[in-house]
């Protein structure tokens, strides 16, 4: 796990590389090479975890060819490729070795065959191209900016910022208030870009100017075939592979701890995790004080896992003046501005896991394929609901002064036939109407970054609605909302998170049984909990889910304090969002009608523009 860095004829200083030394503090280097009339550059920060000798440190290259590769992750089914590398001589036993030997024999082809989570760049000096790629969920982010003149890229926009303008694209700011994050392959800065999920970004150096595409190399989702197991075969196929997952995940010549929360995801890593370990795992888990009823704190819970499971449990608390105090920090380093509360959490989390470990893995990734979400009933009842009758609910629940802006949102998505349309509403934080008087712009585009992906996957072919939301949100919102701040803040602290529930064959078992198996009317991933049945105890799999959620409903009635940050008219944030809509969204909220989510994201937008505009 680590950070990259490069370039095409922009100059590229240790300082910029410097940006990043959170990501590899353990060690650095750059590569330059002349390619035509091109000029590369490849940096790298090291952060040790398989191969700790220099047969790891990169940027490496093929040893009497001009072939070099930076790399970030971990390629967990590495041994097995070495397995069809018979003519490779290894100086290590490093993945980054292995991944280049494949690059060496099979080309840029080879990144389908790979189970990780990855960013990469490969120069191929005599072909004469630069190739990046991104993992199929996007656990690893990379950025890039390009032009006809010049290219570069990076784990993180920071040392982008130092070579490109900060031009803000507003259009952007209307998809993010629409769906909580900026979909890929766009930011809030006009000139930087996100490469997809699963695909390759090829730039062509064999010309006076540069040449540039974006390709994917990721399948369409299958679905279910003709022959089908019962529910029990599948489940104990599950199980063997999500034990292989894990297994495969504890990849490491340092410490592996986990990220604890009080339910069954993390509780099912972990049970698994100690299985194969020789040794007490540490456990990590944050809660809140002044939490009061709201159910946020889950230490109590996550204790008695690490109990149970014989683990070394740590713990940390936050209230809500560490909240706003820390929010600006983390706004920072995530990047991008999010609806998702659990950012500042995860910072505490991370911090407390870092002081102990340099590898930690997450029950992240569970709720997209197998169904975790509310809105996945939602999806499951609408086909079941004259559209008259989901208009008319919406417009009665509206009348009797229903607050609480999920179920209103739910409702209002009820009614639409449209998958595009329907999730696009079922996904959104504000409203159009909102999104034109926060930011003067429409929503509308950010349905093409939907589209795209559910044409790519093919999901219309799928047989069920709820299978073709789920299939989208696993390679689109969650590699741009949890999958980022989760890198970005783990990173900070120069922490590598693993998911092994994202692990690539996993998953694609997972996405080839009937929804049915995965989530019902009032059930959600059914399949998951039936294997856990093996491992923990009912009071865990069957808990209250809370998805590492913050009191922040009941934190943000302090009216007086949010206006004091947000209503301020000579900040950068006034410059682009309408602070007389800002202000009635706070008061709505003191009368009850929960805008938690609203009010959060544009705390993160206030701090983001302070920053960066």
């Amino acid at each position: 796990m680590c950070g990259i860095l490069g370039s095409i004829d922009l100059p590229l200083e240790e300082c910029l590389l410097d940006l990043i030394a959170h990501r590899g503090p353990d060690g650095h280097g750059m590569l330059r090479e002349q390619v035509g009339n091109h000029q590369v550059t490849l940096g790298h920060r090291r952060l040790a975890i398989v191969d700790l000798s220099d047969s790891g440190a990169q940027p490496m290259s093929v040893p009497g060819a001009r072939k070099h590769i930076v790399f970030n992750g971990e390629i967990y089914n590495h041994a097995d490729l070495r397995g069809t590398l018979d003519d490779t001589r290894f100086r290590g036993h490093s993945d980054t070795e292995t991944l280049l030997s494949m690059l060496n024999n099979f080309g840029i082809d080879a990144a389908g065959r790979l189970n990780g989570i990855f960013a990469f760049a490969y120069l191929d000096v005599d072909l004469g191209k630069l190739f990046l790629a991104r993992d199929p969920f996007g656990i690893k982010p990379l950025y890039f900016s390009f032009s006809s003149r010049q290219f570069c890229f990076a784990s993180e926009m920071e040392p982008l910022l130092g070579l490109v303008a900060r031009d803000i694209d507003v259009d952007s700011l209307a998809k993010l208030m629409k769906l909580r994050y900026v979909p890929s392959p766009g930011t809030l800065f006009k000139n930087i870009n996100k490469l997809r999920p699963g695909h390759i970004l090829e730039i062509d150096l064999s010309g006076e100017q540069l040449g540039c595409r974006e390709y994917p190399y990721i399948e369409s989702v299958t679905g279910p075939g003709s022959s089908v197991p019962c529910f029990a075969e599948a489940a104990d196929e599950y199980g063997r592979l999500f034990e292989q997952a894990v297994r495969r995940q504890l990849m490491a010549d340092v410490e592996v701890g986990v990220l604890l929360s009080g339910g069954v995801d993390s509780a099912l890593v972990a049970a698994c995790a100690q299985r194969h370990s020789d040794q007490p795992l540490k456990a990590f888990t944050v809660g809140f004080t002044g939490a009061g009823g709201t159910g946020a704190d889950e230490i109590d819970e996550a204790r008695e896992t690490a109990d149970l499971l014989g683990m070394e449990h740590h713990t940390a608390r936050i209230g809500f003046d560490d909240f706003i105090a820390t929010l600006d920090e983390c706004v920072r380093i995530v990047e991008e501005p999010l609806a998702t509360t659990s950012i500042v959490p995860m910072h505490y989390l991370a911090g407390l896991a870092g002081s102990h470990v340099k590898v930690v893995m997450s029950g992240q990734g569970a709720d997209e394929p197998l169904g975790g979400y509310g809105r996945y009933q939602g999806e499951l009842y609408q086909r079941y609901i004259p559209t008259g009758l989901a208009r008319l609910g919406s417009t009665v629940a509206g009348g009797i002064g229903i607050r609480d802006e999920r179920i209103l949102r739910g409702l209002s998505a009820l009614s639409n036939r449209s998958d595009i349309e329907r999730f696009a509403e079922t996904y959104a934080v504000f409203s159009d109407s909102e999104i034109k008087k926060l930011a003067g712009r429409s929503s509308s585009p950010a349905k093409e970054n939907l589209h795209y992906f559910y044409d790519l996957l093919e999901c219309e072919k799928l047989p069920t609605s709820v299978a073709r939301m789920m299939a989208l949100d696993l390679r689109l919102g969650l590699a741009d909302d949890l999958l980022l701040y989760t890198d970005k803040i783990t990173m900070r602290h120069s922490l590598e998170c693993r998911v092994p529930i994202l692990d690539v064959d996993l998953v694609r078992f997972i996405e080839s049984l009937p929804a049915s198996y995965r989530v019902r009317f009032g059930k959600t991933k059914l399949i998951h909990k039936h294997f856990a049945g093996q491992s923990l105890p009912e009071s865990i799999i069957h808990r209250k889910k809370k998805g590492f959620l913050s009191p922040t409903r009941d934190w943000f009635k302090n009216g007086d304090r949010l206006r004091s940050i947000l209503i301020d008219k000579n900040s950068s944030f006034a410059g682009f969002v309408d602070l007389d809509t800002v202000d009635t969204i706070i008061r709505e909220h003191q009368r009850g009608f929960n805008r938690e989510r609203h009010i959060f994201l544009l705390l993160c937008l206030y701090f983001w523009f302070s920053a960066y505009a």
